[in-house]
This record gives C-alpha cells, sequence and structure tokens, in this order.
C-alpha cells in the first residue's frame, strides 16, 4: 500500500470515528426554563402597601427591634452555634472541590528515585548457583499533560466554581435564618414572661374572690357550693400560673440550644424588653431586586450555572481527546555508571482517544446532567415563587394585625373595666357570683388574646425581615466574579 493510499485511509478513518463520536449526544437536551420575576403579578396583593426605596433591612436589621440585649445575642449565636459550624464547613467542602477542579487542568511533573538490594534464587539465577546479588539504582521524572481541546476541563472547573459560590451564599442564608431564629425565640422569651405575668394576675384576682366569697359565705350570702366554685377557679389559676411558668424555662432552653450552649445559658439572659415592630413598608423595586436580595435565591441561580457548565463537561468527552505522556532518567546496576550514556532512557507518548462504543454511558451521563439542570431550574422557580409569596403574605398580615391589636386593646380595656365594676358589687354583697366569674374570665382571655397579637407582631416584623434578605447583597458576594446566568443556551 503506498503512502498516499495509507494517509487516505487514516483520514477516512478519523473522520468517521470523529463524526461517531459527535452525533452521539443527538436529542438529548434540557426542558427547564427560569420564570422571570417580571411575569408573577404581585399589584393587586400589595395594593395600597407603602413603597420606599429605603425599605430594604440593614445587614444588622435586628438593632431596630430596640433591644441590645439581642444584639449581643446574635453575634453570640452567629459566633458558637453549630448551625454555623455546619455550614462554614460545606462552603469549605465546596470551594476545595473547586481547587481540585482546578488542579486538573494542569500537567503533572513528578520524581522519583530509589535503590533496590536483592539475592537471585537458584532457578533465577543464569550460572544455576544462586548466590548472586545484585543492586539496582534508578532516578527518574514523569510528565503528563491531558489536553483541554473543548474546554471541558474548565468547564468542569467553573461548575465546582459556580457549587462553591451557591455554597458561600447557602453559609450567608444560613446566618440570616440563624439572626432569625434567635430573634423569635427571644420574642417568645419575652411573650413567655408576659404570659406568666398574666397567670400570676390572674392568681391574684382569683385569690381577692376567694376572700370575697368566704366573707359572703360567713354573712350568709353565696352558699357552699359558690364557695368551693372559687376555691376551684383558684385551683386551675394556680394550675394555669405552673404551666406558664414550665413555658417560660422552655423558651430559655431553646434560646440557650440557638446561641450553642447549655440549658444554663437561658437562665442567665435577663427579661426581654417589650421589641418594637417594624414599619410596614416594601422597597419601591420589589420584585425585581429581590433575585439579589435573597441569599436563597442567589445560592439557587449559581446552581443553576453551575448545572449548565456540568452539561458543557459533559458534551466534551463525546470528542477526541489528547494526552502526553512522558518520562525519562536513568538506571543502572553499578554505581559509577547510574549516569552514563548507556544507563539513561527515556519516552514520549502523545495518545489519540476517542469513544465509539461505550454501551451508552456517555449519553446516560450527559442525560443525567440534563436533569441535574431541570432539577437546579425548577428549584430556582420554586424558591422565587415563594420569596415573593414570603414577601406578599408577611405584608398583608403586618398590615392587618395594627387593627386586630387596637381593636384588642378597646375590648381589654372594657372587659378590665367591667371587672372592676363586677368585683367591687360583690365585695358589696350586691352583685352575682356567675358575674363575676364571667367578666373575669372575659378579662383573662382578652389580656391573652392581646399579649398573644403583640406577640405575632413582632413576629411578622422577623418574618418580614428574613423575606427581605435581611440586608443580604448579592453583588458583595466575594467568591463572584461574574453573574450567575439563569438559563441553558
Amino acid at each position: 500500500m503506498s503512502g498516499k493510499t495509507l494517509r487516505s485511509s487514516l483520514t477516512l478513518v478519523l473522520s468517521a470515528m470523529i463524526l461517531a463520536g459527535c452525533a452521539n449526544y443527538s436529542g438529548l437536551d434540557t426542558q427547564g426554563a427560569s420564570l422571570d420575576a417580571k411575569t408573577l403579578k404581585t399589584g393587586q396583593s400589595l395594593n395600597g402597601v407603602t413603597l420606599s426605596q429605603a425599605a430594604w433591612p440593614k445587614s444588622d436589621w435586628w438593632t431596630s427591634l430596640g433591644d441590645p440585649q439581642l444584639d449581643g445575642l446574635i453575634r453570640e449565636a452567629l459566633h458558637d452555634s453549630p448551625d454555623m459550624q455546619i455550614a462554614d464547613a460545606r462552603a469549605h467542602q465546596a470551594s476545595a472541590a473547586a481547587y481540585a477542579a482546578d488542579a486538573e487542568r494542569y500537567p503533572t511533573l513528578d520524581a522519583s528515585a530509589g535503590i533496590t538490594r536483592s539475592r537471585l534464587a537458584k532457578d533465577q539465577d543464569p550460572r544455576g548457583q544462586g548466590d548472586a546479588y545484585a543492586t539496582t539504582r534508578n532516578i527518574s521524572a514523569g510528565f503528563n499533560y491531558n489536553f483541554d481541546l473543548w474546554g471541558g476541563q474548565r468547564d468542569a472547573w467553573e461548575a465546582a466554581l459556580g457549587q462553591a459560590r451557591a455554597a458561600e451564599v447557602d453559609r450567608q442564608a444560613a446566618q440570616l435564618t440563624l439572626a432569625a431564629d434567635v430573634a423569635r425565640a427571644y420574642s417568645d422569651l419575652g411573650q413567655a414572661h408576659i404570659v406568666y405575668d398574666l397567670a400570676t394576675e390572674d392568681l391574684k384576682r382569683t385569690k381577692q374572690m376567694l376572700d370575697l366569697s368566704q366573707r359572703r359565705l360567713s354573712s350568709g350570702i353565696d352558699s357552699q357550693y359558690q364557695f368551693q366554685q372559687t376555691q376551684s377557679l383558684e385551683a386551675s389559676s394556680e394550675a394555669s400560673l405552673i404551666d406558664a411558668e414550665k413555658r417560660l424555662n422552655s423558651a430559655k432552653i431553646a434560646l440557650a440550644v440557638l446561641l450553642g450552649k447549655g440549658p444554663d445559658r437561658g437562665n442567665e439572659i435577663a427579661r426581654p424588653k417589650v421589641l418594637q415592630a417594624s414599619a410596614v413598608a416594601l422597597p419601591s423595586v420589589l420584585p425585581a431586586e429581590l433575585l439579589g436580595r435573597r441569599p436563597d435565591l442567589v445560592a439557587a441561580r449559581w446552581r443553576v450555572e453551575a448545572a449548565s457548565k456540568d452539561i458543557d463537561s459533559a458534551k466534551t468527552r463525546f470528542y477526541p481527546n489528547l494526552n502526553l505522556t512522558a518520562s525519562a532518567g536513568a538506571e543502572s546496576l553499578l554505581g559509577d555508571a547510574m549516569f552514563g550514556s548507556a544507563s539513561r532512557f527515556f519516552n514520549i507518548a502523545p495518545t489519540i482517544s476517542l469513544p465509539i462504543f461505550d454501551g451508552g454511558r456517555l449519553r446516560a451521563n450527559l442525560d443525567a446532567r440534563d436533569a441535574d439542570y431541570d432539577l437546579a431550574v425548577a428549584l430556582y422557580n420554586k424558591s422565587l415563587v415563594k420569596a415573593l409569596g414570603d414577601v406578599s403574605d408577611t405584608i398583608n398580615q403586618l398590615r392587618d394585625i395594627g387593627r386586630q391589636i387596637g381593636a384588642q386593646q378597646h375590648a381589654t380595656d372594657i372587659a378590665q373595666d367591667s371587672y372592676n365594676t363586677v368585683v367591687q358589687r360583690y365585695g358589696s354583697g350586691i352583685g352575682n357570683y356567675l358575674d363575676v366569674l364571667s367578666i373575669e374570665q372575659q378579662l383573662l382571655q382578652a389580656q391573652r388574646q392581646l399579649a398573644n397579637l403583640n406577640a405575632e407582631q413582632i413576629d411578622l416584623s422577623i418574618q418580614l425581615m428574613q423575606a427581605l434578605g435581611g440586608g443580604f447583597q448579592g453583588q458583595t458576594l466575594t467568591t463572584a466574579n461574574a453573574s450567575p446566568a439563569t438559563t441553558h443556551n
């Protein structure tokens, strides 16, 4: 066969191999499409809500609640909580994976040297004596480089880098979640103190009623049955006080756990002040800028970008690959001949490889990466819808709860006046026992409802700060040097 014919044959074979390899992933594609925040309507749900460019939370949003002790507790939690340790470790894992993927893009060079002392067995000795000794000395260096002809290794590195960026945002999201959880637990502790006070006041009232009932019984105005009813009411009030104390202790322990400390830490926390609810207002650029203000949304977008790069990397595995391996060194039985020309060796081995038939492994891998991308897009869409839902629901509840508190305060004031009047009449011997009992229960219920509404207003204020991103700004992410994509081309 002539050289020209051989070259023509090799060209045809290589062309067929390339065409076969490159066509193997046809028909595989992604289905996910990211939602556009502008298509999610919020006008009716947020109609009448005050809009302000200054409504975005600050990074230390909890200071607006007005209790310096809470500031210190959140700083303590961010420093000591195991939740933050977990988030830090996961971010470290992702960063290390990105570092490893970057290292795969570069050539490797290694060197080795050794000496071997051996004695030949009789059947190994050409002389048949079996008493021959040998010492082999060697020194060598090896080189290996996988040419990234199609950018697959770079795509794999960028995918790992995207995951690292997402993990870093997850760490900041964990900070926001922890700060909100501590603030809410702190508010719960304040509410537990208030409930305890109400239970104490209720027991005080029932003791007063029991004293009046005892005097009325002695005067023959009330029956023994009515006196026993008052005794039963006092016992119920004592049980309620015990329950309130139990809830107070549980609130202290829950807060201590969030701080990453033992249960005794909760007993060291002074009674919280009455926290200040945030003003009901929203940023005027919502929902557009919410994409960069919510850490969960930013992390989800980075994961979409990483999944896109994984697809690009998987596609390059269908193409030819070029690898270069080389080594050089010296090996000798005699030390003085170690670096002589007869002891030297080297080899160089360029290799071209192309997958022709692999049983569908590469297609399955690419199909899995497509599915990963679709999942990442779906999770991003879910996060976006949830984010807007969180903001709308919280702002509407906050807007209405103020009116509830006003109405409940009015009902409580009336119940208090009614109770004062009926107790005075009862103590004068002209009131009805059932009226006293009924009004006392109404007052207790009204006071508890008012306390619950005030606590709910504080809790909703904290939730709003969290829903608006808690002061997070995606453009300040230190590891990011490009904007994350939300679609795959």
